[in-house]
C-alpha cells in the first residue's frame, strides 16, 4: 500500500511539472528591496572615559531628573558590567565596545606599544600615510589602519552597501578613530595645539564648512573666560574629599588645587581637562549629526561619541576629588540637554542610546595612604633602569630591555643571541628581581601564561590581551592598590574592579527599562546591537548577545 501511494505521488509530480514547463512564462517584476525588519533610527554609543560603574549612584542624589537618572528611570542597565580582559586602558576599551573582540585579536594592545619592527614605541592610532585636515599640525596623521577587526559601524555599512552614514567624535584621536571604524563617514578631534576640531586626509581632503564655522567660534575661549567654579556651593561636596590636597594635580602655572580654577590662559590646552571639553564635545557632535543628516534617512545610523575630559580630571585630581564630583554633576546637566535634542531631532523612541566607559580607575596612592587602604605606586622606568643595570652586571648584557609598556617588557633579543647567553636564565632572574618589589603581585614569562598559576578572571583576561605579534615578553601584575605613576594623580590599567567595572545603561527604541546584575562583558555590547540590527557581527566579534535587551 504504502509503495502504491509512493507510486501515485510521483505520477502527480511529474503532471504537475509538465504542466507547469508547458505554461507561459510570466514577466519578471522589477527587483524591490523589501527589507522591512524594524530597526532604529540612529544609534549613539556613548563611552564616558574613565566613568567607574559606581558614580552611576554615588552622586545620584545631585543628579537632576533628565540625564543619569532618565537612563536609569527609562533605560535598561547592566549593573554588573565588567572588561574582559587586560590592559583596562582607553584605546583598548574603545576597540573592544565597537569590536566586541579583544586585544589579542584586534591588535590594539594599549595607547602605545613597543615594536620591534619598528625599533620604537608606536602609537595606536599612527598612520604617516595620512596628513592633518583642519589644522597645520601633526595632529591628524591617524586612521584606524593599526585595528584589525571590523567594527559594528564597518558591518552596519556592509549590511546595506554602505547607505547608513557613520561618524566619530571626540576629543582624543583614538577615542574618535577606533570606534566609527574603517569604512566611516568622517570622524573628528581636537587639536589642543591649535584648538580647531581636526580630521585626516584618510577620511576627507578639505574640513566641511560646518566644522570650520564651529572652530572659528573658539569655543575654549568661550567656556574658560571665566574660571571653573563648582556647580553648588563647594561646601555641598560632601561625598568628596577636601578640596586642597598635596596629591592632587595643578594645572599649569597654578599655585594650588583648589577651587576656581583660573584656566582662560591656557584655554586650548585646559578645556580637554575641565567638564566643558564635554560640553564642547557633545556641541561638535550635534553639528556633525545635522550636517551628515543622521537619523534622517531610510537605514540606521550610528553616532559614535567618546567623552574624553573626564579622564584628564580623573588622572589629574583622582575619583575622590571635587573636580571629578563637579565634572560629572555637570556631565548630568549636558546628558539632560543632548537627550532633549535627540527627542526633538530624532524622535523620542526612535533612536537607541547606550552609555558605557573604557575603563574606571585607581583611587590615588596618597588618598589610599591617607585613610589608611593598601596601595602604592610603582615607576616602570625605574623598574627598567634597574634591570638593564642588573642583567648588564651579571650577564654582560646591556640594555636587555628595549620597551616597556602596558605592565609588559619587550626583550633585546638580538643582544642576548650575540652575548651567547641563555634567554631563559635572564628572564627567570629579572622576574625574581621584579617580584622583590612589594609593588609586584605576579611576574611572569608570557609565552608561559597557560603555565603559570594564576586566579580566575585573572588568567582568561591576561589571555584576551595578549596579542601574539605585538604584546612584549615578560609580564608585570600590580598589587591590588598600586598604580604605574607618582605621587601625585593616578591612573588605570589594571584586571581589578576598580579599573574593570564599567557602566552600561541602554535606553530607547524597542529597550524596556530594567536592570541585571549577570555579569555581562565589555565585548557584549557589540554583539547584542548586531543581533538588534540584525546585522553580522563584526570580524572579530567574540561576545554573546545580552539575551535581556533583545527580548
Amino acid at each position: 500500500m504504502k509503495f502504491t501511494h509512493f507510486l501515485a505521488a510521483a505520477f502527480l509530480l511529474s503532471a504537475t511539472a509538465g504542466q507547469a514547463q508547458n505554461a507561459a512564462p510570466k514577466p519578471l517584476s522589477p527587483a524591490k528591496n523589501t527589507n522591512t525588519t524594524a530597526r532604529p533610527k540612529l544609534i549613539v554609543g556613548m563611552v564616558v572615559d574613565q566613568m567607574r560603574w559606581d558614580y552611576l549612584y554615588r552622586y545620584a542624589g545631585r543628579y537632576g531628573a533628565g540625564g543619569f537618572k532618565r537612563l536609569l528611570q527609562d533605560g535598561f542597565s547592566c549593573e554588573n558590567t565588567l572588561i574582559n580582559y587586560t590592559p583596562t586602558i582607553t584605546a583598548c576599551g574603545h576597540t573592544c565596545v565597537y569590536t566586541g573582540s579583544v586585544p589579542a585579536i584586534h591588535g590594539i594592545i594599549g595607547n602605545t606599544w613597543y615594536s620591534p619592527e619598528l625599533g620604537r614605541t608606536m602609537y595606536c592610532a599612527e598612520d604617516t600615510t595620512v596628513t592633518t585636515v583642519g589644522s597645520s599640525s601633526a595632529a591628524g596623521k591617524m586612521s584606524p589602519r593599526n585595528m584589525l577587526v571590523t567594527t559594528i559601524g564597518d558591518e552596519l555599512k556592509l549590511s546595506n552597501n554602505f547607505q547608513s552614514k557613520v561618524i566619530g567624535v571626540a576629543i582624543k584621536d583614538r577615542g574618535a578613530i577606533l570606534p566609527a571604524g574603517h569604512s566611516a563617514n568622517a570622524a573628528f578631534w581636537y587639536d589642543a595645539g591649535t584648538g580647531n576640531w581636526v580630521s585626516s586626509t584618510y577620511y576627507m581632503n578639505e574640513l566641511p564648512v560646518w566644522a570650520q564655522e564651529f572652530n572659528q567660534q573658539k569655543f575654549p575661549q568661550q567656556y574658560l573666560s571665566k574660571p571653573w567654579t563648582t556647580l553648588y556651593p563647594v561646601s555641598t561636596y560632601t561625598l568628596s574629599t577636601a578640596d586642597e590636597k598635596p596629591y592632587e594635580g595643578k594645572y599649569k602655572n597654578a599655585t594650588n588645587t583648589s577651587f576656581p580654577h583660573n584656566l582662560s590662559e591656557i584655554a586650548n590646552t585646559a578645556i580637554s581637562a575641565s567638564p566643558y571639553g564635554n560640553t564642547m564635545t557633545l556641541e561638535f557632535a550635534k553639528k556633525a549629526m545635522e550636517a551628515y543628516g543622521l537619523g534622517k534617512g531610510p537605514v540606521t545610523d550610528l553616532l559614535a561619541i567618546s567623552l574624553s575630559s573626564p579622564d584628564y580630571v580623573g588622572h589629574q585630581f583622582g575619583p575622590n576629588s571635587i573636580e571629578a564630583e563637579d565634572t560629572y554633576l555637570r556631565l548630568d546637566q549636558d546628558l539632560a540637554a543632548f537627550f532633549t535634542y535627540l527627542d526633538a531631532k530624532v524622535g523620542k523612541g526612535q533612536y537607541l542610546f547606550f552609555i558605557t566607559a573604557d575603563h574606571g580607575v585607581a583611587h590615588v596612592p596618597g588618598f589610599m595612604a591617607e585613610n589608611k587602604l593598601p596601595g602604592g605606586a610603582w615607576d616602570d622606568k625605574a623598574a627598567v633602569a634597574s634591570l638593564n643595570d642588573q642583567v648588564a652586571a651579571k650577564f654582560g648584557v646591556k640594555n636587555v630591555v628595549k620597551g616597556a609598556d602596558n605592565y609588559q617588557f619587550w626583550l633585546n633579543h638580538d643582544a642576548i643571541e650575540q652575548a651567547g647567553k641563555s634567554e631563559a636564565d635572564i628572564r627567570q632572574f629579572m622576574i625574581r628581581e621584579l617580584l622583590k618589589s612589594p609593588a609586584i603581585a605576579k611576574a611572569f614569562s608570557i609565552d608561559n601564561l597557560m603555565g603559570t598559576t594564576l586566579p580566575e578572571p585573572m588568567r582568561t583576561m591576561l589571555s584576551n590581551g595578549f596579542n601574539t605579534k605585538r604584546s612584549g615578553d615578560i609580564q608585570v601584575v600590580l598589587t591590588p592598590g598600586y598604580i604605574d605613576g607618582g605621587n601625585v594623580g593616578t591612573t588605570h590599567g589594571l584586571w581589578y574592579p576598580y579599573d574593570a567595572h564599567i557602566p552600561l545603561v541602554w535606553m530607547g527604541w524597542g529597550v524596556r527599562p530594567g536592570k541585571t546584575n549577570r555579569t555581562v562583558g565589555m565585548t557584549d555590547i557589540t554583539p547584542t546591537l548586531a543581533a538588534l540590527l540584525h546585522i553580522q557581527m563584526p570580524s572579530g566579534n567574540v561576545g554573546q548577545v545580552i539575551q535581556e535587551i533583545t527580548h
